[in-house]
């Protein structure tokens, strides 16, 4: 360890101590920045604190549960990436689901809900969808500014503040030394400092005029942020607007689930209209082989392939551990649920073609565990 050099960095500090005192208390004079310095300086911490409440304000919409959003900031830091969990909206489409096929997607409410937790669950994935792009094209540049540009410009000032104590403890000392002998080392002294202090406002000054070109940037970001909730919005009004009209249509059907709408006396023929000759009797509906067994009109998300075919046979299966989907063509599973999966021909064993609601996508066949042998 070096001394001297710790000797000498302790009478600094000593002397900016001395030097900060006696000018709270007025028996010291402090040197004055020019007025172009001091109004950067006031608009570079309004821009700090106007962007921090921001981004807090902007995280808060996106991820509302505080518990979620440390989450988010410890994985951050330690895995660099934020963990990927499902929205309340798709728990919430997963048990309606679940619900609707224990009530019996035959009955009415049945299929109703097995609807309404398809239409949560793409809720859901919009919600997550809104998350990511807000987060990457808003929230993390404008966290970046705050944790660079920022703290650079902070830690500048905090510099230039020690260079001006140290250039008025230089000044104090002149004034104060009596014989030339005295005067001399302090005038090389404030020299020095002066140099200092001169060359760090420069530098700072610097850094806080270009707060002011950062606006473009913030502009840019914000339209991103406008951007996905346009999309997000817009998602979520198609999505209510089909089920809407899904939910319309089964009201429309009775309890036996014929296609025949209901008849009302509106639209009853008159009594003195010759009766139609009677259709023939129809031939007796024969039951389908499995229940599982039956064309795809249900689940519109599944490949081309699939939903022209009619017949095609979907098995049961338990997910035994979690999975998240790698692109738009496979879907995430949750370990536990239970979901449906088909072996498309020609396709590798490694992946099938499973729903969940409304939901499809190819999964790997390894995650699932077969109910239907």
């Amino acid at each position: 360890m070096d001394l001297k050099k710790l000797a000498g960095q302790a009478g600094q500090f000593l002397t900016r101590a001395v030097q900060y005192t006696e000018e709270r208390i007025g028996n010291a004079e402090k040197t004055e920045l020019d007025q172009n310095f001091e109004t950067l300086s006031q608009q570079a911490d309004s821009a700090r604190v106007w962007t921090e409440k921001l981004v807090n304000g902007a995280e808060a919409v996106l991820i509302p549960n505080p518990g979620n959003r440390m989450e988010d900031m410890i994985f951050e830091k330690i895995e660099k990436r934020r963990p990927n969990r499902l929205s309340n909206l798709e728990y919430l489409g997963l048990d309606m689901v679940q619900a609707g096929n224990n009530y019996g997607p035959g009955t009415p409410y049945g299929s109703a809900l097995v609807r309404v937790g398809g239409a949560e669950q793409r809720l859901g994935l919009a919600e997550r969808e809104l998350v990511s792009n807000a987060g990457q094209g808003f929230v993390q540049p404008m966290r970046r500014f705050l944790d660079t540009e920022m703290k650079t410009i902070a830690r500048e000032k905090r510099l230039l503040e020690t260079k001006r104590l140290d250039l008025d403890a230089c000044k104090n000392r002149l004034r104060k030394a009596r014989s030339m002998d005295g005067q001399s080392p302090a005038q090389s002294d404030l020299r020095k400092a002066q140099a200092d202090f001169d060359r760090q406002a420069e530098i700072t000054k610097l850094l806080l005029e270009g707060v002011r070109s950062c606006q473009a940037a913030h502009l840019r970001h914000l339209n991103e942020m406008v951007e996905a909730q346009a999309t997000y919005y817009k998602q979520c009004h198609n999505v209510m607007v089909d089920l809407q009209k899904e939910l319309a249509s089964l009201s429309l059907m009775p309890e036996d689930g014929s296609a025949t709408p209901k008849a009302s006396a509106a639209t009853s023929a008159p009594a003195s209209a010759p009766a139609p000759a009677p259709a023939p009797a129809p031939a007796p509906a024969q039951a389908p082989a499995s229940p599982l067994a039956t064309p795809n009109t249900t689940y519109p998300n599944l490949s081309k392939e699939i939903a022209e075919k009619d017949g095609v046979v979907f098995r049961r299966a338990k997910v035994v551990c979690d999975y998240d989907a790698t692109n738009r063509n496979e879907m995430s599973l949750m370990m536990n649920e239970i979901v449906e999966y088909t072996e498309q021909p020609g396709q590798s064993s490694d992946f099938v073609m499973a729903r969940r609601g409304n939901q499809s996508g190819r999964v790997p066949y390894a995650y699932l565990e077969p109910l239907d042998d």
